[in-house]
């Protein structure tokens, strides 16, 4: 049974400030608790029915307080319109940036990034491409939102999202001549560039793109060209998610060529 203080707990997490005030972030969802059962990150309490816990006990360990309980007693707490048989309340993981980690590989950064279903997408994006870390600036939403993690499919587990000042990033990638990229509308055709194995590439904010402040230190301009001509009449702008995603095809074709074949 899950009691009202417990729900009362659950529902706050919601909010930036006491996810901060009780250093704990929750996950609902059966794949993603799953996700979390076997990872490295500290859970404080899994709450789930009987029969979630027969079939994953496996995972559960005796280290964190388990709670059994009904899909209706799930429901009063959960903060999804359909939720699942679990959730987890997991401890807010300790960051630290080191900037070798720009050396290593492709590189995503945001710049403010509000909307949380986008932000868990990319998460899940750069899963998808093999990269392990994002840069993102403080203004960008907060990767525990619940909606981020239930977004990331898990895949918050497996990327390491870092929020910083992105100018000292870029600045400092230009420094060690570290390719930086942008997209921009009047930037070059990504599909005709020679890309790099390795690289810094910013998105933008949902309806003002890079910062202006930002916009002069990178060093390269790609667009993701539209169809539109006379013929067709296309949207002035593509969704920065699904943006994430081409960029990171493209790059990714340029170092490993066997990708698109």
């Amino acid at each position: 049974m899950i009691s009202k203080n417990k729900i009362k707990l659950i529902k706050s997490l919601s909010q930036k400030k006491y996810r901060l005030q009780e250093n704990l972030f929750l996950a609902e969802g059966n794949k993603t608790t799953s996700e979390f059962l076997k990872s490295d990150f500290k859970i404080q309490t899994l709450i789930c029915t009987e029969n979630y816990f027969e079939n994953t006990k496996e995972f559960i360990s005796d280290k964190f307080e388990i709670i059994l309980a009904t899909t209706e007693e799930i429901k009063k707490c959960s903060l999804q319109k359909n939720p699942q048989e679990s959730m987890v309340l997991c401890e807010l993981p300790e960051t630290e940036f080191d900037f070798n980690f720009l050396r290593d590989d492709l590189v995503i950064c945001l710049d403010n990034i509000q909307d949380p279903g986008n932000l868990g997408t990319i998460i899940r994006i750069a899963d998808w491409y093999g990269i392990k870390t994002i840069c993102a600036s403080k203004t960008t939403a907060d990767v525990y939102n619940p909606k981020v993690v239930q977004a990331s499919m898990g895949s918050i587990i497996r990327v390491n999202i870092y929020y910083t000042d992105l100018i000292k990033i870029i600045q400092y990638a230009n420094q060690e001549e570290i390719p930086t990229y942008g997209t921009f509308l009047d930037g070059r055709n990504i599909f005709s560039e020679k890309l790099p194995e390795n690289a810094i590439f910013v998105m933008g904010n949902e309806g003002n793109g890079i910062s202006a402040e930002l916009e002069p230190l990178l060093n390269n301009r790609l667009c993701i060209p539209s169809l539109k001509t006379d013929m067709y009449d296309t949207i002035d702008s593509l969704n920065v998610s699904v943006a994430t995603a081409i960029v990171c095809s493209e790059f990714r074709r340029s170092k490993f060529p066997h990708y698109s074949k």
